[in-house]
Parts: structure tokens; sequence; C-alpha cells
């Protein structure tokens, strides 16, 4: 059973007194707990099941502007005095920092949304493994399969974030999660896919049977590849590779990487950087969204934020400590983006097939490749040559490259979002990278 809010609530407040009573100006504290459930199959037989039960507090506290954290996952109330006090010396010899703070009061979250993020079913684990078993038995039924794996993970969390100005809000969230990994074989290559879903409640994920047929077919497709010659090519990402490159972007405008100087789009603020097609979001209210949430995780309120509008950088992804290192305010986004996509393009998936005579489809990409000081990017790849819009046969042993700046510039987007994740894309098209292959 989740511990509730109100035990969550006695541990923080516990730790908030005593941390006031030792002398910090200011304390912060987490608490969570969260119950995970996983089944493993390989081969339609049990591989392995576990279970975990996780309870885990963090504490910082702060004098002036000196800062210290410390953990631990025992929270009886004669180890939490130890920690504090641990915690309070070392913060007396902590250097100063002139942007430690708690972040303004003002911009903490007032209320909390309901965004439906948690379902209180329990799948069995004698329920996990049927489906597990209907999954692989259908995965299986081609005979160029070779090898099933697959997974079933239940996860339920709850947590608590308390400080010493008054913030104290917390709420529970689920995920119920499957992966089929299918291996095929002929008698020129053996290849593998898979598939996946996730969802916050149990009803929405893809039914067993759909999800080995996904994966079976991805992978049987890729069989008896060919190699092609290098060069400059047009090239398409499937959705779930071209949220990747999305994920890369996020990386780029944290506030963390921009006041580094670490990032290709620094100083990039009402700059184009993209087509004037190209409209991002991050949107942390959807209703049952991966990433959803009503804070971040140091109390402020996470609103819509349109990070690209019509092509132009508008805004970075602040948390406290680097938006005072760069003046900005925090926008809700310590821990990263919420729920963050690419608005659809205009074409369908047809007609972003045919931009190009020839171009190549990405399904898989190996390696990470990705420099985010100077925007290059290299990663090898596995996928689809693609001719006057049909998929003509699959290719292996190829790597593409290019870098952010002209990639991004050349993105043209297919109208087939679909939020599986935290972070979405369409099928994204992408003009004169380089293909290195045989």
């Amino acid at each position: 059973m989740i511990k509730d809010q109100e035990y969550l609530k006695s541990k923080a407040s516990y730790c908030l007194d005593l941390a006031k009573k030792l002398g910090a100006t200011d304390a912060s504290v987490t608490v969570g707990n969260s119950i995970s459930e996983t089944v493993n199959f390989r081969n339609k037989t049990l591989d392995e099941s576990n279970r975990s039960d996780s309870l885990a507090i963090s504490i910082e506290t702060y004098i002036g502007n000196k800062k210290s954290s410390i953990s631990s996952s025992n929270l009886l109330d004669e180890n939490l005095k130890i920690l504090i006090e641990k915690c309070y010396e070392t913060t007396k010899i902590t250097p100063n920092d002139e942007f430690n703070s708690l972040p303004d009061k003002d911009l903490l979250a007032k209320e909390i949304k309901h965004l439906n993020l948690y379902d209180n079913s329990h799948l069995e684990n004698d329920k996990k493994i049927d489906y597990l078993k209907e999954l692989e038995q259908t995965a299986s039924i081609d005979k160029k399969i070779i090898n099933t794996e697959s997974g079933f993970t239940e996860n339920k969390s709850n947590f608590i974030l308390a400080n010493s100005d008054g913030f104290c809000n917390g709420y529970k969230s689920s995920s119920f999660s499957a992966s089929c990994v299918a291996v095929a074989k002929d008698e020129n290559s053996m290849e593998r896919d898979y598939e996946f879903t996730s969802k916050c409640h149990l009803n929405d994920i893809i039914d067993p049977k759909n999800l080995g047929k996904i994966a079976s077919e991805q992978t049987i497709k890729k069989l008896s590849p060919k190699k092609i010659g290098s060069g400059k090519m047009s090239i398409i990402f499937d959705k779930r590779i071209a949220k990747g490159l999305l994920s890369s972007f996020a990386s780029a405008i944290s506030s963390s990487a921009i006041a580094r100087g670490t990032s290709f789009l620094k100083d990039k603020i009402d700059h184009q950087i993209f087509s004037d097609t190209i409209n991002i979001i991050d949107k942390p209210d959807i209703v049952k969204g991966m990433g959803s949430q009503c804070f971040d995780s140091e109390g402020v309120k996470s609103d819509y934020l349109k990070l690209v509008d019509c092509g132009f950088l508008k805004d970075y992804l602040v948390d406290t400590y680097n938006g005072k290192k760069l003046n900005l305010k925090s926008n809700g986004r310590s821990g990263g983006s919420t729920n963050l996509y690419f608005e659809n393009g205009k074409m369908n998936i047809d007609q972003l097939l045919r931009i190009d005579n020839r171009s190549l489809y990405i399904t898989e990409t190996i390696g990470h490749g990705t420099n985010l000081v100077t925007g290059d990017y290299s990663v090898g790849a596995t996928g689809f040559l693609v001719e006057n819009g049909e998929f003509k046969y699959p290719v292996n042993e190829i790597t593409i490259a290019g870098n952010f700046n002209e990639m991004f510039k050349n993105i043209t987007l297919a109208n087939d979002l679909e939020f599986r994740y935290s972070i979405n894309s369409p099928t994204m098209f992408i003009e004169g990278m380089t293909v290195a292959g045989k």
C-alpha cells in the first residue's frame, strides 16, 4: 500500500521544524514513496518477477546563500534528526553562492490541478503473466521470429514537497508499461525490433496481441538489409526517433547548459532557429499526460510554454538557481520539460514520403553522437530506402550526420503526432543530411 499524504507531510514537517530550530534560514524537504512490480518473459517463459518498495527523503538546508543537501531511505525520527544535524553542520562550512535560494514565493503553485495521473487499478502477477504470454504468443506466430523478450511494469508513487516558506503539496501518480522485443532470422540476416506502451491508466495501454503483432511485423520487415553508398540524402525520422532530436533540443535549452555556456543555443532567444512552420510546445497540464505535473521539483508552478513560435526560440527551460545566474525567473522547469512536442505539420505521411524522390526512413539509431556545444550530430542508423514514396528495402550499417543549426532549419513535419511519451514528435523530414554507407 502506497504511503498516504498525511504520513509524508508529517515527516516533511518534522524535518522543517528541526532545521529551523537548529538555525537554518531556509529548508526544503521532499518525501516520496514508490512501489514497482515487474514481470519479464523470455521465449514465452517466465524469466523474472520482482517487487520494490522505495521510501526516501531528500533534505536541503540553507544558511543565507550557503546550501547543502542530504538524503536517506530511513525515515525513523531518530535517523531524521541525525540527518538534519549533519546537513546543517555541512551547510555552515559550505562556501557562499549568491545564486542559492528557495524559489520566489510568488512563483510557487497555489493550487493542484486534477490531471488524472493516478489509477488505483492493480494487475496481479498472474494477470501480468497472462498478458505477456498472449503478447509473446502473438509475436511468435511467424516462423521467422526466433526469440522474444517482453516485460510488464506497474508503478505507483506518492510524494510531498515542502519548504520553509509554507509550501506543502504533492500528489499520486501511476504508470503501466509493457514492451516486446522480437528477433527474426532468414537466410541472409538476423534482426531485432521492439514495440512499447506506457500510460498512466491500465486500460489505456496497447492490448497484448496488438503489441506483439507490431513488434513482430517491424522486425520481419528489417530482414535481408542492403548497403547503400555515401552522400547527401534526405532523411525521414520515424516518430519514435524524431522525439530523440526534440530531447536533444530540450537539453540544449536547459538553463543549466545556457548558464554554463555549453549549448549551441546560448544567446539565441528571439532568433530564428527553425523554419517558420515549426512550433514547439511544453504543456504540463495534459490530462493523463506522461510528463504532466502541477509544479516542478522546487514547487514552482508549471505553466504552458511556447518554446518555439514560427521558428523563433522564445524561452529556455528555467529553474531557480540557473535563472538567477541568467537574470531570468523560473518557469517551473526544474527537472526539465513536461509534455514536450512539435505541433503537427500540414502534410500527411504519404505526402511527406514523396517530398524527395529518394530518401532514407530511419527506424533506429545507434550510439549517442550529439555534441550540444557545437550542435554536431552523428549516429549509426538502420531503416529503409524510400523511392517515390514507396519503401523499397531495409538498409543497415550506415551513419547519418549533420549539425543541428542546419538540421533544424530544414525540418518538415507530418501531421501524425501521437502523445505516447513525455516527449513526442510527428514523423520528421530533414533535407540534405550526410550519409556514410558502404
